[in-house]
């Protein structure tokens, strides 16, 4: 029987590491963010009163074993003059699936047939919820769009309205033997998981070893500046009385053309590996050059992060 791996987190970091992770004989279960309020998926929101389905469409895409058309064909998003304009359809799919289905979960699990799945797709609530930001200034955003475009930086974050967190979510936690918070946006990806008291409770009855997959480079108004031992720091601040165990972080170099044109542009800058002040927080660190370009972009070495997560099971 393979091992069972959970891993906590949304949007394009979680995707490309499911991407890597699947190639392994894991039985994973991903547990899903669902407050992005941004563009097609913020208007489908409104619209049928359903979770956020855009980063589920990345999640389903990734664990999808079926030809690259088909990939294509859910990531393309309509550019008209009509009401289609923005909308990708994936996320087309997700609502309408969720609408005959009754609720997003069975939604997820018709759809996932048709994509042949390597994986289990959960959302972390089947609420319509809406993250909250309190910022350094002390002011108040409400959506997490408002809060990634807000030029200020967020220092806390919570739910509008307490979830209902499905019960599934739990249980997979519950019998995982690791569980792993993805890269990402930290504030607005990975702790709108771990801001759940029912979560953390499962966390903390788990004796499964907690990963960190760390993020290549830093994101504007969430870790300015932060270096390796930033990122720990504020994961653990939100975790229970259970501590990450692990962190999987990048040591390899990135072009420096490259990185001038994440600092120019984008405000990022790569994350360093402070590891003395790292091993403070009672974490063992695996670093490797897990730098990889894709259509011009810095993305991480996918399978080289699936093995060290497979190599954890495998000790």
């Amino acid at each position: 029987m393979n091992k069972k791996v959970v891993v906590l987190g949304g949007g394009t970091g979680m995707s490309f590491l499911i991407k890597g992770l699947k190639n392994f004989p894991l039985d994973i279960t991903t547990i899903v963010s669902v407050c992005d309020d941004g563009r097609s998926t913020g208007k489908l929101r409104t619209e049928f009163n359903i979770p956020a389905v855009g980063d589920i469409r990345k999640i389903l895409i990734a664990f999808a074993e079926t030809e690259p058309l088909v990939e294509k064909l859910l990531e393309y998003r309509f550019d008209t003059s009509s009401t289609l304009s923005g909308h990708t359809v994936g996320n087309l799919l997700l609502a309408a699936s969720t609408n005959i289905t009754g609720n997003m979960s069975d939604g997820i699990e018709a759809l996932g047939k048709v994509l042949n799945l390597k994986g289990h797709v959960i959302p972390l609530t089947e609420d319509n919820v809406t993250l909250v930001g309190k910022m350094e200034d002390g002011s108040i955003i409400e959506g997490e769009h408002l809060i990634t475009q807000s030029e200020k930086k967020v220092v806390d974050v919570y739910y509008k309205k307490k979830p209902r967190v499905k019960k599934e979510a739990l249980i997979a936690i519950k019998e995982s033997d690791l569980i792993v918070l993805s890269m990402g946006s930290i504030y607005t990806s990975i702790l709108p998981n771990l801001i759940c008291d029912e979560i953390l409770k499962e966390i903390d009855n788990s004796k499964a070893k907690i990963v960190y997959t760390c993020n290549l480079v830093t994101q504007p108004g969430e870790t300015d500046d932060f270096k390796l031992s930033d990122h720990i720091k504020i994961l653990n601040r939100y975790l229970g009385n259970r501590k990450i165990d692990v962190v999987i972080a990048n040591n390899g170099n990135i072009d420096e053309a490259l990185a001038l044109k994440y600092s120019n542009l984008e405000q990022k800058l790569p994350v360093i590996i402070d590891a003395a002040e790292t091993k403070k927080e009672h974490v063992k660190i695996i670093s490797e050059n897990l730098v990889t370009i894709e259509n011009s972009l810095l993305r991480h070495d996918t399978l080289k992060l699936g093995y060290h997560i497979f190599s954890l099971l495998m000790r």
